[in-house]
């Protein structure tokens, strides 16, 4: 790791009087709040997955340190929404849950089991009974929505067939069934690719989703078709569907699969968009210019995402998620979990610029936390990502060593980095295995150190923090059932 950041030094300016007219001006404020009880006309839903209250903290801290302020005071945009909860996140059977159930949870309000995408907890993972499937289908607000004339949009980082995403608008007893190709031998039901269309529009519910935004071509195209993007490579579809080419036909779109495609779609004449940016997930912020056809980024695709939904005279509703704040932290990456945080608060911040809060409930919310600490006593300004610091010194563990801030209870652990999504092919490790003094532990590539050694770190059961503003969003008040998030969203909409 030869490449070493640098962070600022910071002169801090505050005595007693500095924190004291702080929290009179923040009293003052919090006088002036008055709940907003009108309809909503649009939701906006961001869902940073994997997004537990350390990361926050952690990426507070960082985006503050990386522009060159100090990182403690600073906010990320959903920290300034006036309202904030806190949700519990296990499953119907699991004390620490996946995404399927848990977003699940947060769009049909009904608490379901791991691995199961918008059926109800009679339905098992891996059942292959369809017909099973679709007697605990759970209706989710998007198709509520749907069904109440608003436009509708999903965004991602991540596969727009991945758990997060899918559970707005599908329903299978298998979160990884995501093409045809997923689907073992003796099971009926259908993949989570093929219902994006099926679903909806033409007997289905109703006109289809107007803006689908994010990864996992593959999962569209057959195994026929060469990707546009990657030399010698295809689709994975074994059933002969071309299912960018059915959604163009059946819903009208346009589709784009690159950054020069995307930046060049007419926001004010686009009715309809379907855009595919990569073969599974997209790049991390941080590895997006090395993409090959480059990509947008998330606040990009959720601006443009709003302009073509807005065009609705009864509204919209768009989910929108930071996926790979989650991958980041299951191979105990930290800069580029706390990175992926960033940009969700960015795509917040873009969303509050176009949407009026006065007929618009925003919701910033989390499906599950992960097993990131930040720990030690290091001193204000040191680098989050740094070892810790106090008086300008390093503090070393009893066996001698520095330390680290951030660390991890299980995963990989401490290894070398490489570049973007390479995976090293090394068994996990724990304990105290080098001498961190002379190593950049803020690189973009170091992996934190851990306890426990996992082939990949596991999600964390701990609450989740739920940031709203706009229509109804006082609703949310101290500590709910994460499938209450629904029933607000149900009740801001009329439903």
């Amino acid at each position: 790791m030869a490449v070493m950041m640098a962070w600022p030094v910071m002169t801090l300016a505050e005595d007693a009087s500095t924190w004291y007219q702080e929290g009179q001006q923040a009293l003052a404020t919090a006088k002036k709040l008055q709940p907003n009880h009108h309809q909503a006309r649009n939701v906006i839903l961001f869902v940073g997955d994997g997004m537990g209250v350390s990361t926050v903290t952690a990426a507070r801290i960082l985006e503050g340190q990386l522009q060159g302020r100090e990182g403690e005071r600073n906010k990320l945009a959903f920290e300034t929404l006036p309202y904030l909860a806190l949700s519990k996140t296990y499953s119907a059977n699991q004390q620490t849950a996946d995404s399927a159930p848990t977003m699940s949870a947060i769009v049909t309000g009904v608490k379901i089991n791991d691995g199961v995408i918008s059926v109800d907890q009679r339905v098992l993972n891996g059942e292959k009974d369809n017909r099973k499937v679709q007697e605990a289908r759970l209706t989710t607000i998007l198709e509520l929505a749907e069904q109440h004339g608003r436009a509708t949009g999903v965004v991602s980082t991540a596969r727009v067939t991945h758990a997060t995403p899918a559970a707005t608008y599908a329903h299978t007893s298998t979160r990884d069934w995501e093409s045809d190709r997923d689907i073992p031998a003796g099971a009926d039901v259908k993949d989570i690719a093929s219902q994006l269309i099926d679903n909806f529009g033409a007997n289905g519910i109703g006109d289809g989703i107007e803006v689908v935004l994010g990864g996992g071509r593959s999962r569209f195209l057959p195994d026929t078709e060469d990707d546009p993007e990657y030399a010698g490579r295809k689709g994975e579809r074994r059933d002969g569907r071309h299912l960018v080419h059915e959604y163009i036909r059946k819903f009208g779109a346009a589709y784009v699969w690159n950054q020069e495609q995307f930046d060049a779609i007419n926001r004010a004449t686009t009715q309809r968009l379907l855009g595919l940016f990569d073969r599974s997930h997209m790049q991390y912020e941080y590895d997006r210019p090395g993409d090959i056809a480059k990509e947008p980024s998330l606040a990009e695709m959720t601006g443009k995402a709003i302009d073509i939904l807005k065009k609705n005279p009864r509204g919209f509703f768009l989910m929108v998620e930071s996926g790979r704040i989650d991958h980041a932290h299951h191979a105990n990456k930290a800069y580029r979990a706390l990175t992926e945080t960033i940009s969700l608060s960015n795509a917040v911040r873009v969303a509050l610029e176009k949407v009026d809060l006065n007929d618009t409930l925003v919701i910033v919310t989390a499906d599950h936390s992960h097993t990131m600490t930040i720990g030690g006593y290091p001193e204000r300004g040191n680098p989050i990502l740094g070892k810790v610091m106090e008086g300008g010194k390093l503090v070393r563990a009893t066996d001698g060593r520095p330390y680290t801030t951030i660390a991890y209870a299980n995963g990989k652990g401490y290894y070398p980095g490489v570049p973007g999504d390479q995976v090293l092919d090394l068994p996990a490790r724990s304990g105290r295995i080098e001498d961190m003094s002379n190593v950049d532990t803020t690189h973009p590539d170091f992996h934190q150190e851990v306890l426990v050694p996992l082939n990949s770190e596991t999600h964390g059961a701990e609450e989740v923090q739920i940031f709203a503003g706009g229509p109804k969003a006082h609703l949310f008040h101290g500590i709910h059932e994460q499938n209450y998030i629904f029933h607000v969203m149900k009740d801001a909409f009329g439903f």
